[in-house]
């Protein structure tokens, strides 16, 4: 995106999200997430001792009031609120219910007008433990990590938790001067003060609080290097991909191996820069800590890999892929509600095959048939397009998902495919997005094929229980 041409589109992001929010609060997260304002600003100053798991924090929200606000709820989870203040003034009028921070200002704050909140809280974080497992702030053999999706946020800092609220984020976060601390977003500054050492970010796209994130270990960070490779893919634009400087960081015992294995990153970024336009961020990161993690996890501008998931065998490459491609697909455009994850997780399936495709390994076409089979096998009951909360992150809304992609690719033919592609993450860049949504920018880039309607395409796939054929 040219620098002129930026204005006018975050304006057109603030006037989506500010409509997104008024449906913010779905069913899939009780609790978590309110309607009621808007927030556009988290500062997160942290000091975190490591071997105590203590946390102080003191955290500044910048909000707007979508409605007459009597109360202010926020999600906070397991921590314990020391000070509130209401636009500079103490406010004592407030209560901890559940994983709830409820505040009753003394006067109603009417819609639309903007307001600040100070909040000086402490505790020993913990994850949530529930229907997605555990989810949030935990402890490692040697440092910590957070996994926020999709509500764990309030394990280690208040807000307004739901995918529909965007904010730029800034962190202060000071600890054991002996660790490295990586969050989203923009390096700032770093000093040490004898034994401790204070790491400033500053994440200025905006982000939703699940994708928020710290990472604090013994990790070195180097910046990953790559031979230059003409861009793979057959949807190539003549002037190619922009480069992107990605780092990984990792104990230092393990850096050979991570390097190892993401040695192929800088192909897929740029494959997937040609297939769904440029990076949305300043930089991307990997991390790997010590400790053996079931799943890879995805935060914004950074991805979380365990040492398990180190090798150049397809089961890993296709999972540093997806955890990639979830930088357009997730990161910078997300779901306003979570009943449409599969716009995350479909797409970023999806580009596991198109860099299956891009490697020299098998076509995406060839892989979509796999996926059916698989899928033929499996009990069809869960709807795509909304799978309920136990079943959001079933493997079905990921495999279906990207196969309701593939759907489209076929409908549409590679170029009008590709363009729809690039225009949809353009055209929504750092928004709130709905499937409603993509009907709209599919039918705009492709109706030029007879016939072409995403949305009769789409629904077998995404709305109705039978598997379609391929």
């Amino acid at each position: 995106m040219t620098a002129d041409r930026q204005p006018a589109a975050r304006a057109r992001t603030r006037a989506r999200n500010a409509t997104a929010v008024r449906a913010s609060t779905d069913y899939y997260t009780p609790g978590h997430g309110s309607r009621d304002y808007q927030v556009s600003r988290y500062d997160l100053h942290l000091d975190y001792q490591v071997t105590t798991n203590r946390i102080f924090g003191h955290a500044t929200i910048t909000a707007r009031a979508s409605t007459t606000l009597r109360t202010i709820t926020l999600s906070l989870a397991g921590l314990r609120v020391l000070k509130l203040q209401l636009d500079g003034l103490p406010a004592t009028r407030f209560v901890q219910r559940g994983n709830q921070l409820i505040l009753t200002p003394d006067r109603p704050l009417p819609a639309g007008i903007d307001f600040s909140l100070e909040i000086r809280y402490t505790g020993s974080p913990a994850p949530l433990r529930g229907t997605w497992g555990s989810v949030g702030w935990e402890e490692l053999t040697d440092g910590v990590m957070v996994a926020g999706q999709p509500t764990g946020a309030p394990t280690w800092f208040p807000c307004n938790d739901h995918p529909s609220q965007k904010a730029s984020f800034g962190f202060t976060i000071t600890t054991d001067a002996n660790y490295r601390v990586i969050c989203n977003g923009v390096l700032v500054s770093c000093h040490v003060n004898t034994s401790r050492k204070t790491w400033v970010f500053e994440q200025a796209e905006p982000m939703a609080s699940y994708l928020a994130t710290v990472q604090i270990g013994r990790y070195d960070l180097v910046p990953l290097t790559f031979h230059a490779h003409p861009p793979a893919h057959r949807a190539a634009r003549l002037d190619g991909p922009s480069p992107v400087t990605q780092f990984v960081a990792a104990p230092p015992g393990l850096m050979t191996k991570a390097r190892t294995a993401l040695a192929r990153q800088g192909q897929m970024m740029d494959t997937f820069q040609t297939c769904f336009g440029p990076y949305p961020f300043s930089s991307y990161t990997v991390v790997i800590p010590g400790d053996g993690l079931d799943i890879p996890l995805e935060a914004q501008s950074l991805s979380v890999f365990g040492p398990n998931h180190l090798n150049q065998g397809w089961e890993s490459q296709r999972l540093i892929a997806h955890e990639l491609a979830h930088q357009w697909f997730g990161n910078s455009l997300t779901a306003t509600t979570w009943a449409d994850i599969w716009l995350h997780e479909g797409f970023a399936s999806y580009a596991e095959w198109l860099w299956s495709e891009a490697s020299g390994n098998a076509t995406a076409a060839t892989q979509a048939r796999a996926a059916w089979r698989g899928l033929a096998v499996n009990a069809q009951d869960i709807l795509v397009g909304d799978p309920g909360p136990g079943s959001m992150f079933d493997d079905r809304v990921y495999t279906r998902g990207a196969l309701a992609v593939h759907a489209l690719r076929r409908a549409a033919g590679d170029g009008l495919f590709f363009s729809f592609l690039r225009a949809w993450t353009e055209e929504h860049r750092f928004g709130s997005v709905t499937t409603t949504d993509l009907f709209r920018t599919a039918d705009r880039i492709c109706g030029a094929v007879a016939g072409f309607d995403a949305r009769t395409i789409l629904t077998p796939w995404l709305y109705r229980l039978p598997l379609p054929a391929l």
